[in-house]
């Protein structure tokens, strides 16, 4: 079995993992003050929304240049200067903060202003693990990186929540854990990359100034910077736009429903960090008969998967909350569930549109596609929170539309420049298949146990959708489930 299928497994179990772990925080520990948990999911949102100013691209330029610097031993050469830049952004980005809200003092009444002191450094902490996450998937290695990336996230949530709301400890305190397991985490990706490959630092600026490749990497670099805080605004744009329109209850609430949700995408987070260079170096070969293939494969494979999982969660959820404090504030925005999981789930149907842009010539289209993005969430975001009284189902609505058309584009551009695209007609099948399963389970008679209408209505799911794969020969579970794939997966060094 490939190292792309025992890395992307192993991603994916950790991702499971801090799922599970997510979960029951999510369902058991933050209802139980759905305002203090917005806080945190606002703080975190910002972070995340300002991070790329701050990379400004510096972390795709440490995998597009990869095998070319690799090759003449200045790899790590790109990665410190990469670091350095990141340092010398940071700091430009604190003057321009201070002196925009110098010049124009009125936005001190923001949120932003009040939560800086903890906003602004975990804005250099992401920085420079984004930075290191890219570089460390050079070597097709994700599972440890995942557990900085997923697992202490997580924590961090857990422990400040945990800290302020069932200990008593100060905000300020909670805030302090928070940060400090974001460090860690930082910290933990640097003894990584050393243990893969010793990280000497170079700093010379020869090398990138030979031939003028400077000018082709700060060129990268800016493009993939427009794309990335399109991409961070099209995710985290509707808790900011709550946290500043509504109240930080409002973001607690949608924050849960978006937990939720996100189980069905984690997969597609580990197949892009150790699919990357593969992309990279199909292009790289004009190979786009086999880009095509990889593409469509890797498609159905997150579209099932995600098809699944969507319509357990939605069979089950209204038992689900049943069980959680406060359950009944989560099943009245319940279409949030609906609208947002349909969108994600297009979006795994779509796999890597993006990635392949970036990974081509063409990838300063990203500026122009993702400003579109950027655009257009921002303004529905807007419209739906302040003229349709919708609430944050306007707000899932305004993201579900933005998605979906910028997922359109992107497949309209592949398919023009490459002649790539990643539907297939197995994707119609799994939506016959799951549509029938859902029916099916919703008007089957309800027990009076909402803990046995849990269990058995995604099992009636699971049930009805094995029957119709097996026939329809859609998805290759067989592949995933034989001892010697489960053997391979605990090879050491694997």
């Amino acid at each position: 079995m490939s190292v792309v299928a025992r890395q992307g497994f192993k991603y994916t179990v950790i991702g499971y993992l801090g799922f599970i772990l997510g979960a029951l925080s999510t369902y058991f520990i933050f209802p139980y003050d759905f305002a203090f948990y917005g806080k945190l999911s606002y703080i975190l949102s910002t972070a995340q929304i300002l991070v790329p100013i701050v990379v400004f691209g510096l972390s795709y330029t440490n995998v597009k240049f990869f095998p070319q610097t690799q090759k003449e031993g200045k790899h790590q050469n790109v990665l410190s200067l990469s670091l350095l830049g990141i340092i010398f952004n940071f700091a430009a980005f604190i003057g321009l903060f201070m002196l925009f809200h110098f010049m124009f003092p009125g936005y001190k009444q923001e949120k932003w202003w009040s939560l800086k002191f903890i906003i602004l450094p975990l804005i250099f902490i992401l920085s420079i693990s984004h930075v290191l996450n890219r570089y460390v998937s050079n070597f097709k290695r994700i599972v440890v990186p995942n557990i900085f990336e997923n697992i202490f996230p997580k924590l961090a949530n857990l422990g400040a929540f945990s800290l302020f709301i069932f200990l008593g400890m100060s905000q300020p305190a909670a805030f302090g854990l928070f940060f400090g397991i974001f460090l860690m985490a930082t910290v933990g990706y640097f003894f990584y990359a050393n243990s893969l490959e010793r990280i000497k630092p170079d700093l010379g600026t020869w090398y990138i100034k030979k031939n003028g490749l400077w000018r082709e990497m700060l060129s990268y670099s800016f493009f993939g910077f427009m794309g990335n805080i399109g991409n961070n605004i099209a995710i985290n744009i509707d808790k900011f736009m709550i946290g500043n329109a509504i109240a930080d209850e409002e973001v607690g609430v949608y924050s849960v429903l978006f937990a939720m949700i996100s189980l069905i995408s984690i997969p597609q987070l580990g197949l892009f960090n150790i699919s990357a260079p593969i992309i990279n170096k199909s292009i790289a070969e004009n190979d786009m008969e086999e880009l095509d293939r990889f593409h469509k494969k890797t498609s159905l494979s997150l579209f099932f998967l995600g098809a699944v999982l969507f319509s357990c969660l939605l069979v089950g959820f209204p038992y689900l909350v049943s069980f959680i404090k406060n359950g009944t504030m989560l099943r009245e925005s319940e279409p949030v569930i609906w609208i947002l999981g349909s969108a994600i789930l297009f979006d795994l149907a779509t796999g890597f549109n993006g990635n392949i842009i970036s990974m081509s010539k063409y990838y300063r289209y990203n500026i122009v596609f993702m400003i579109f993005l950027a655009v257009l969430t921002i303004g529905l975001n807007y419209y739906f929170l302040q003229h349709t009284g919708l609430g944050i189902a306007g707000v899932a609505l305004a993201t579900a539309i933005s998605l979906t058309l910028y997922n359109i584009v992107k497949i309209s551009f592949n398919y023009y420049k490459f002649k790539v695209h990643p539907l297939t007609i197995e994707m119609i099948f799994v939506s016959i298949i799951t549509t029938m399963a859902i029916t099916v389970a919703i008007i089957l008679p309800d027990f009076n146990n909402n803990f046995l209408n849990l269990i058995y209505k995604p099992f009636i799911v699971l049930v009805m959708i094995y029957i119709g794969n097996h026939f329809l020969k859609i998805f290759p579970i067989h592949d995933y489930v034989n001892k010697k794939f489960i053997r391979s997966i605990f090879k050491p060094g694997k």
